[in-house]
Order: structure tokens, then sequence, then C-alpha cells
């Protein structure tokens, strides 16, 4: 099998376009398009299908990406093999929350590609569960607990939580100053899919967690939205104290209840199970454990 033909795949796939993933590869669409027939006749079946607006991945093509990106992963592995690590070549899918993405990691990125300026990032930013199998992630950095049994986990700590509310919301409905205060109040709901749990405050009482439930006028599915609720005066949150920082260092929320926080939310690495995990993707698992360490306890 032409492995050449393979990357060329991976990367149609991966880009949605026979133009892009030229211009990617540094080949003219013609080009891309033989490599992807001789692969498809080679195969003995179909795997894009081909519009004029679009380009798909076919039943087949769905089946046979996982193992392709495998293959192109393995191959660049065996080529870095005896390189030095400063010399790591090839690509790395990598999902991170949104905030920390933006806020804590991806400034810090050029540090990481210069010291290895043959690697590649594909980088997700999303508040949701990606499938990392299925979405072909090297890597993703999970904060809160851990649901998927199949993937090998790193625990990187935990991140301190705080309770939030904005200046105006408290002068609206005056400061909790205890548990039971919270049945005049508000709580911005945080879920990754609407029609789930009701809302609850979340506190730790020795050991325990417990749920105290709540009135909530809106629910939000990504950290941006939750935070702009708070400060918008809709509500009290529970977030991690990094994120919220800057918030309350400008006066635009302010802490409450500090006795009475949730429990720290676990943070980890996750990766697909495979033989051995390649050095590009150790490489950037171990960056980013550097960058996270400042914020777990």
């Amino acid at each position: 099998m032409d492995l050449e033909a393979v990357r060329v795949f991976v990367k149609v796939a991966e880009l949605g376009s026979f133009t892009r993933a030229g211009d990617h590869l540094g080949l003219s669409k013609g080009r891309v398009s033989l490599r992807i027939q001789a692969l498809e006749d080679e195969l003995g079946c179909r795997l894009l299908q081909r519009t004029t607006r679009a380009v798909r991945l076919s039943p087949d093509g769905e089946q046979f990406l996982p193992r392709a990106r495998r293959l192109v992963q393995d191959a660049d592995e065996l080529a870095s093999m005896f390189h030095a690590p400063s010399s790591l070549r090839g690509t790395v899918r990598v999902d991170l929350p949104i905030n920390f993405a933006r806020d804590h990691l991806i400034p810090r990125l050029p540090e990481l590609l210069a010291a290895h300026p043959q690697l590649e990032v594909q980088l997700s930013t999303t508040d949701r569960r990606v499938d990392v199998v299925r979405d072909g992630f090297d890597c993703v950095l999970r904060i809160g607990d851990l649901t998927d049994s199949g993937l090998v986990a790193r625990r990187l700590g935990a991140l301190p939580m705080v309770n939030c509310a904005s200046p105006a919301y408290l002068l609206k409905h005056g400061t909790p100053r205890t548990l039971d205060d919270l049945d005049a109040h508000w709580l911005v709901h945080y879920a990754q899919s609407f029609g789930g749990a009701p809302p609850s405050f979340e506190y730790r009482d020795g050991v325990r967690v417990r749920e105290r439930p709540m009135r909530s006028l809106i629910t939000v599915n990504n950290t941006d939205a939750y935070l702009a609720a708070c400060v918008a005066g809709l509500g009290i949150i529970q977030a991690p104290r990094v994120g919220m920082r800057a918030s309350l260092a400008a006066g635009a929320l302010v802490e409450v209840l500090p006795e009475h926080t949730c429990a720290p939310m676990p943070v980890s690495l996750v990766h697909p199970h495979t033989r051995a995990v390649p050095k590009r993707v150790r490489a950037v698992m171990t960056w980013l454990a550097q960058r996270m360490a400042p914020f777990v306890e």
C-alpha cells in the first residue's frame, strides 16, 4: 500500500477539501485526486463521496480513516525513532477546554513549536466531551470526572473552586451568608446537554459532597456563556478559581460563601490505548502537564 496515498487521504478527510489538502501537502489538486483514486483502486472501494461543494467520507472511508491515521502516525514515529528529541516531527491532534486553551496554553504554544519546528499541532477547543477515539485525537485535556473507561488517563491534579456573583446581582438579591440563604437566590445552571439534572449548588460537608437544589433562570453549555451570564447578573456560579481570577480582580465578580465551595475539579490527560505512545505525543503531553502544574493542587 502506498503510504503517501494514505497520508493524502487522511489530510483530505481532515480538511474536507482536495484543494486545501493539496495546499497543506504541497501537491496540486489533480495530484491529490490521482493519489486518492489509486488508493481506492487498490482497496477496491470508494473512500470519499465527492460533490461540487464538498468532500465527505463514504461508509468505507469512515471505517478506514482511524486505521489510516494510525498507519501514518506509526510511520512518522518509525522515521523519527532515532532522531534527537529536538527533531520530533509529525502531527499531534489535541483537544483542550476553551478557556484554558485561550488564556493559558495557546499563548505558550510558540515555545513548544520553537523547540520542535517539524511538529504540527492540530488543536480543537471545545467544552463538550469529544470522542477521543472516533474523532482521532492523540490526547485530550479533560476537566471533570472521567467516564471513558476505554482510555488511558494521567491525573494532573485538581482545580480549586470558587463561588461567584456579580455586584449588580448581589445589590438586587443580597449577599448569601449561609446555605439557607440560597433559597432566595438564583443559580446559573451549567450542563453539557439540556434536559439533564436540575440545577443545584454543590458544597463539601466534611468528606462528603452534597447538593442543594436551586432555582435557575438560564442554562448554558459552555464556559464563556457561563461567565457572561454571571457577570450579567443572572445568578451565582461555581467555577475553577483560575478562570475567575481576572474577573474577581477587576471587580466584575465577587466571591460568595467561601466556606462552602464544591470539591476541586479533577484534571486529566487522556489518550487512546496504543501499543506505544509516539514520542511526539508524549512530548506534547509532557508540555501540557508542565503548563497546567501551576493551576492544580
